[in-house]
């Protein structure tokens, strides 16, 4: 059994902190928390493990060295590391705008069916008892294995919130454009409803004014009927006088 812990030890210590290296740069300080919060969720997901397993295992309800018994526990285990280790990167995922929710599930898949994967290839050389690790290159394969493993889940993580980014920028630069468009559009009607209310006032002011001419006139016309005098004729003496 210790092979096996110690494949689990050197494929996780490996692929979480070539994750945490590459993620940094884009989740800042979150990304310090990458490893430690995984590493928490696998020693959570071992005792849970432990707790399932030795009753079981005591009573004889299950085999280790059996089959299926051993893919009976191979997928409970799966399932707790999974739950745990999801739950830890999606609290750190979940801070920022630029990482997508369902990583944290993605790359505890793949992390989980690529060491299982390794296990299966190497299962000759692990051992249910003794060890460390059988021999150097089983070691070293499962070294391997979790720096490929991290470095494409944290490469494809980056890439995401590379292309994330740009589109956010571009969005904003549209949304940017369509504000400056729409304040020019503003703009310009504002100026066209000044222009219009001017030339409504000034045709007012005019009309107000020709009223005001013609009833002068009228006026001044009755005023010169009442006093016995038409007014053409008194504007005809006008006309001689000057």
């Amino acid at each position: 059994m210790l092979d096996y812990v110690s494949a689990g030890i050197a494929f996780y210590i490996t692929m979480l902190p070539v994750q945490e290296w590459i993620l940094e740069f884009r989740l800042g300080y979150l990304g310090r928390y990458w490893s430690l919060i995984s590493v928490a969720g696998l020693f959570i997901g071992f005792l849970l493990c432990l707790l399932i397993f030795v009753p079981l295992i005591i009573n004889m309800t299950l085999d280790p060295f059996k089959y299926p018994d051993h893919f009976v526990m191979s997928g409970i285990a799966a399932v707790i590391f999974g739950a745990i280790l999801w739950l830890g990167q999606w609290l750190i995922l979940r801070q920022t705008e630029l990482t997508p929710r369902i990583f944290a599930l993605i790359n505890t898949v793949v992390g989980i069916s690529v060491f299982s994967v390794l296990v299966w290839f190497n299962q000759k050389s692990l051992q249910w008892s003794g060890g460390p690790i059988e021999g150097w290159r089983t070691g070293l394969i499962f070294l391997m294995g979790g720096t490929i493993t991290g470095a494409a889940t944290g490469k494809a993580l980056d890439f995401y919130c590379g292309r994330v980014e740009q589109r956010l920028i571009r969005l904003e630069r549209e949304r940017v454009e369509q504000e400056t468009q729409e304040r020019e559009r503003l703009l310009r009607e504002k100026l066209e409803k000044e222009k219009l209310e001017q030339e409504l006032l000034e045709a007012e002011m005019a009309e107000r004014k020709r009223k005001q001419r013609e009833a002068a006139q009228e006026e001044e016309r009755l005023w010169y009927e009442e006093h016995g005098q038409d007014y053409a004729d008194y504007a005809d003496y006008e006309d001689e006088e000057e």
